[in-house]
């Protein structure tokens, strides 16, 4: 039986924080624009920073619309799975937002994660998580984790500087329904 909690409590911290990976939704306004649901993953990448707030980082990829929708509307929601242990589900819906390397926030934001993975960190997205809830979970899958990926980080670590700015501003400017993503 699903239930709503008044915030993040200390146990549910600990479950969003064992999680391996977590799914974000976010979707425009237009009724004909694309929803979107991006996977993340990786250690030391997501943070409770408050019993309403969490924050993750967000890299240089192909897509940004968490971003372009963020900037349209902030509505997010974060699903976090247990795929191993006891079943459960637990959905963070809120507003988000998002804070770049180059404003004055991002380095207090930062310093909340692992100080490894440095390299083509696009952003901070903060969520003000507005409703807490979980559900049982009982249909999922039990998996065995064998560890973190390291494509993305070798994927950047041959990369200068220059080329995160290029790819931002060319790539990374408007989301796939043409909303504007990352400011110029």
């Amino acid at each position: 039986m699903a239930k709503i909690y008044e915030s993040i409590t200390d146990r549910l911290a600990r479950f969003l924080l064992d999680q391996p990976v977590f799914f974000v939704g976010t979707a425009p306004l237009s009724g004909d624009g694309h929803v979107n649901v991006s996977p993340k993953g990786m250690s030391g990448t997501f943070a409770v920073l408050d019993e309403h707030r969490v924050a993750y980082l967000d890299y240089t990829a192909s897509g940004v619309e968490t971003i372009s929708h963020l900037r349209e509307n902030g509505r997010i929601v974060l699903m976090f799975c247990s795929f191993d242990g006891p079943p459960a589900i637990v959905r963070l819906h809120g507003t988000g937002r998002f804070v770049t390397p180059g404003e004055p926030e991002f380095a207090r934001l930062r310093a909340r994660f692992s100080k490894e993975r440095t390299l083509g960190q696009r952003a901070v997205i903060v969520v003000d998580v507005h409703r807490v809830s979980d559900s049982c979970g009982y249909s999922l899958p039990l998996m065995d984790l064998r560890g973190d990926r390291d494509l993305l980080d070798r994927h950047h670590g041959r990369r200068d500087p220059e080329y995160f700015d290029e790819y931002r501003r060319t790539r990374n400017a408007t989301g796939i329904d043409g909303l504007p993503a990352l400011p110029r």
